[in-house]
């Protein structure tokens, strides 16, 4: 039961700090998907803490949120432990 609940909670922290820089940058979920080629309802997903996301997703996420994939990471504590 731990290993599901920390899977939730990577889910959710990576949401987090998609929000926080897509709203750092001022960006809509459409405007995100769109630089990010991903479809809205899949971001809100994401941002919500719903879905599974690919290493290819996260590496789009990151090149339209103009951060790299560690900074991504590191801007909500997501590689801490909790």
């Amino acid at each position: 039961m731990f290993g599901a609940n920390k899977a939730v909670d990577i889910k959710w922290r990576f949401g987090r700090a998609v929000r926080k820089r897509r709203r750092e940058l001022d960006l809509s979920q459409e405007e995100l998907a769109e630089k990010a080629e991903l479809h809205r309802t899949y971001i809100s997903s994401i941002e919500l803490g719903k879905c599974n996301f690919s290493l290819e997703n996260i590496e789009k996420l990151a090149k339209a949120l103009n951060i790299s994939i560690p900074d991504l990471f590191a801007s909500c504590s997501i590689n801490s432990e909790h």
